[in-house]
């Protein structure tokens, strides 16, 4: 497998999904460098589940930030780097989703929706895009079990449409070479026959993709 003419890794999926630990996982697995979600020094995120009227722009507008940076730096380095979540998932999912429920005022999406659009120019998209499929029993299970305290916030309602969004995004996805997993009643951790099924599948898209 011609792995060093890979790049850009990325796994994309709704909260609770498992991208975190599935990337650590292949990162180990494939020698990949990691680049991962800030969520532990977010300075928005805790404040954004207690009131997300208020915060949600910020938060966007951090994440926004936060993945540009991380894609220059996959841009300009050298090592192959699988990402936790897209800089798309926040323009084409949360950020909508936040507008259309009421919590993101109509003049701060479209502001957000401009400032993605000018960085998009400057965005390529990845070699490899994995979405952790699941249905919304799966993710509320996921998020009990890690027991996030601010994560406890998260309302039923704004994680299932969270995740029709998901589903039609994908559906629709044409930026470049994707793989769907189902995540629903898998353990990566656990069950190394599981996690064995994605790197099955990850070298079989990778050979076709790459291989000469």
């Amino acid at each position: 497998m011609n792995l060093h003419k890979v790049k850009h890794i990325a796994i994309s999926g709704n909260i609770g999904a498992g991208k975190t630990t599935l990337s650590e996982l292949l990162g180990k697995h494939y020698d990949w460098k990691v680049l991962y979600e800030d969520t532990m020094v977010n300075p928005y995120l805790e404040q954004f589940y207690e009131d997300m009227s208020r915060w949600s722009f910020n938060l966007q507008i951090y994440f926004l930030n936060s993945r540009f940076q991380q894609v220059n730096e996959i841009r300009e380095g050298e090592t192959t780097v699988i990402q936790d979540r897209t800089i798309y998932e926040d323009a084409k999912i949360f950020a909508p989703n936040l507008h259309e429920m009421g919590f993101m005022e109509k003049r701060d999406f479209d502001n957000y929706s401009s400032l993605f659009e000018l960085m998009s120019r400057f965005v390529k998209a990845p070699d490899l895009l994995i979405y952790l499929k699941s249905d919304v029993g799966t993710l509320v299970d996921h998020i009990q079990k890690r027991g996030r305290s601010y994560e406890g916030k998260i309302n039923i309602d704004y994680l299932k449409k969270l995740n029709d969004k998901y589903n039609e995004w994908i559906e629709n996805y044409d930026r470049g070479n994707l793989l769907v997993i189902d995540i629903i009643g898998k353990d990566f951790v656990l069950n190394r026959e599981d996690l064995g099924e994605v790197i099955e599948k990850i070298d079989a898209t990778l050979f076709g993709l790459f291989s000469i």
